[in-house]
């Protein structure tokens, strides 16, 4: 049988066409052994507030220059009850903010995050697996000390896993080619992320673009609904 593979850099507290994407796939690959970036989704997300649209950012320090995404290191804690206090300020109101209070509280109360790729990596874990019910198996790109650029660095890694199709996210259209993939007998797939469905949200206009949280807060048990992936 053919194994379809993802693959892309761990998000800060992502959005639901994250989650999407994994559920998508047999396995996904967390693949954070590239270049960190500043003000990107790696150490930041938004949330809904009663003031419009807010960024949570998790502070890096300046020393990220060179840096891989896996080797940037959180010096600083206090964000974690900050970050906490604001979600749990804006959401308090949602419908299903305290069946979800106890899992969140404990990501950022609970723990003491030393480490970018390993904290977004382990909630986006948590979150695909105790929230969504996702059974995709997760992988590292670590293990396989991936060398060259672009396309010629993880095609070794889908070769090797026995990758029959790889879905990638839209942004890789600029350097990733079907013919390539072809040759290399693999199968190139899109994920779409066009025609998602609204949902009850706090806060008005409503808005796509935000973390998973403003969704799972919003419609609990019903959240599936207005993912792709899983209808």
């Amino acid at each position: 049988m053919g194994k379809i593979i993802g693959m892309t850099q761990s998000s800060y507290i992502p959005w639901k066409g994250f989650f999407d994407y994994i559920n998508s796939v047999d396995e996904f690959f967390f693949y954070d052994d590239v270049q960190y970036t500043k003000q990107d989704w790696r150490s930041r997300n938004r949330i809904k507030t009663s003031k419009g649209l807010e960024w949570l950012s998790v502070p890096c320090g300046s020393k990220t220059r060179n840096r891989l995404i896996c080797e940037v290191e959180l010096k600083s804690h206090d964000w974690q009850k900050s970050h906490w206090g604001k979600i749990a300020q804006n959401y308090r109101n949602a419908p299903y903010f305290k069946d979800y209070k106890e899992f969140f509280e404990d990501i950022y109360l609970g723990n003491i995050w030393t480490n970018l790729s390993d904290m977004n990596q382990t909630i986006i874990k948590r979150i695909s697996k105790e929230i969504l019910g996702i059974t995709t198996k997760f992988d590292d790109s670590r293990r396989f000390n991936l060398e060259g650029t672009k396309e010629d660095r993880y095609i070794p890694l889908l070769k090797e896993v026995g990758c029959t199709t790889y879905i990638s996210g839209p942004s890789a259209k600029s350097y990733l080619t079907e013919e390539r993939m072809e040759r290399e007998g693999i199968k190139l797939e899109w994920m779409d992320y066009e025609g998602y469905p609204e949902y009850p949200q706090l806060y008005p206009p409503f808005e796509h673009s935000v973390s998973i949280i403003d969704l799972i807060f919003n419609t609990g048990p019903d959240m599936k609904k207005y993912m792709k992936s899983f209808n």
